[in-house]
């Protein structure tokens, strides 16, 4: 078991359960961000630690964050879609959330493992996203709905925050992923020494590596306006 979310989202299926959580009083928020969490069959939720940590961190950069349960996880209705299309529309209704209600702040998409995959496949499409983060990146897995090819679209700032021993995704193999984005996008790529899949005992750098990035995407944004 785990605690309720405190918000509603509507969704084709239904609805979709999220927790956002603004900026401090004393802080204006800059951004806006979608985090969304690993695998739902294998324990996935918005409560993941990695994608509670990641959210966290770009609430402290200064981002609206907004984690929400996937179709059939959780408290939100519909049925678990192996990233064939389904999770990809969830993501969409959680950006529709996000702009209407902070229709002037930038959005930041990112995702954790199986969130990864769903967030940077709609991050790089909607027009609507500025940045991409993708964390511990699942490059391995070869399995049907796991292709990065969309990524040779891509022409928006991508971090991609992945640790040294991941289970799921040797560097090498996302090395050779980020090479394929076009240069205009600005990749940066950022290995957490020690770390495996979940960040166990490096989360705190983890965070670090997000929040800074973040901190210098949002004044890249506010000074083309």
């Amino acid at each position: 078991m785990y605690p309720a979310g405190n918000l509603f989202i509507p969704a084709a299926h239904g609805r979709l359960e999220g927790i956002i959580k603004e900026p401090g009083a004393d802080t204006a928020a800059r951004g806006a961000a979608l985090v969304l969490h690993p695998h739902p069959l294998h324990g996935g939720t918005m409560h993941n630690k990695v994608a509670f940590r990641a959210a966290r961190a770009l609430n402290e950069a200064g981002c609206v964050a907004l984690r929400v349960n996937f179709r059939g996880t959780g408290r939100s209705t519909g049925t678990h879609d192996h990233a064939r299309g389904g999770e990809q529309e969830d993501a969409r209704a959680a950006l529709d959330y996000l702009s209407e209600k902070y229709p002037s702040l930038p959005l930041v998409l990112a995702g954790f493992s199986f969130g990864a995959r769903v967030g940077l496949e709609v991050g790089t499409r909607d027009a609507r996203v500025s940045a991409l983060v993708g964390i511990g990146t699942p490059v391995s897995i070869a399995e049907r709905g796991y292709d990065f090819s969309f990524l040779r679209e891509c022409r928006k700032p991508v971090l991609f925050v992945h640790g040294e021993r991941d289970e799921f995704g040797d560097v090498a193999t996302l090395r050779s992923l980020a090479a394929t984005i076009p240069a205009e996008a600005r990749v940066r790529v950022e290995v957490v020494p020690g770390a495996g899949h979940f960040f166990d005992q490096q989360l705190d750098e983890m965070s670090r590596v997000i929040r800074e990035w973040a901190e210098r995407i949002l004044n890249g944004i506010e000074g083309r306006a």
